[in-house]
């Protein structure tokens, strides 16, 4: 599963991978949580559109959604018949950026948290939907949820889910739901590569959501456990703040 990520590349960076038009300013995130806005990249048009949305997806045909379970993650193996999904795998998939996720180990009482991230430097893909809901009175609330499927050797010690990554020469069969249907999306929702990513143990600051600094990122000593440990610190962007630009987080 994915339940906190982290998008620290520079928004230009993150531009030119993904594509869009929109010029977005916004601050590295370390410990991105849950109902916070999050950024995604859709098709809209014919062209593609760098737009925030909640974390937490809520199906077009909720009434209350305050009596609705928070959906964060979709199970690939599922998104093309459960109905909260479908529609979304037809119509609205979209790619989240992010440069890493934590994923949690547990042992008895105790919960590990570990980080992942690509070997090679530089921001990915997460497979994901989105809806917009409208409430009662004509009010729009637009949600995302990271679609996962079942983890590689890597993270599988840790968990049997981890979020579907999409490689950039995919980015657009899986935007495109006009010419790519569902079933052949899909294909796209399988595990990462086995040499594409590594984890190291971070400290359990990032347990807290209203923690978010570079440090939750950084290799934390544990002499009781040695996984997958990087052969150089997690990178910190540096960027520079446009104050004629508002902050989107």
């Amino acid at each position: 599963m994915c339940g906190r990520y982290s998008i620290t590349t520079a928004p230009e960076a993150i531009r030119r991978l993904f594509g869009y038009l929109e010029q977005p300013n916004f601050p590295p995130r370390y410990n991105v949580a849950p109902t916070q806005p999050i950024p995604i990249v859709r098709l809209f048009e014919g062209k593609r559109q760098y737009v925030l949305m909640r974390w937490g997806l809520i199906p077009a045909w909720v009434k209350d959604p305050r009596g609705f379970s928070l959906l964060i993650n979709a199970r690939g193996e599922s998104v093309l018949d459960k109905p909260a999904f479908r529609n979304a795998m037809k119509r609205r998939r979209c790619l989240i950026p992010a440069d890493g996720f934590f994923e949690w180990k547990n042992e008895g009482k105790l919960r590990r948290p570990f980080y992942v991230r690509p070997k090679q430097d530089g921001p990915m893909a997460f497979a994901g939907l989105w809806e917009t809901w409208t409430g009662p009175n004509g009010e729009e609330m637009d949600t995302a949820v990271i679609v996962t499927t079942r983890a590689n050797r890597l993270l599988s010690p840790l968990h049997d889910r981890m979020p579907a990554i999409v490689p950039p020469e995919a980015f657009e069969s899986w935007l495109d739901c006009d010419s790519v249907d569902a079933v052949t999306a899909a294909a796209l929702i399988v595990p990462a590569a086995e040499n594409m990513l590594q984890m190291y143990e971070v400290s359990s600051a990032v347990n807290k959501a209203a923690n978010d600094t570079p440090e939750l990122i950084e290799p934390h000593t544990n002499t009781d456990a040695q996984p997958s440990t990087p052969t150089k610190p997690a990178p910190k962007r540096q960027t520079k703040v446009d104050d004629a630009q508002a902050s989107l987080f």
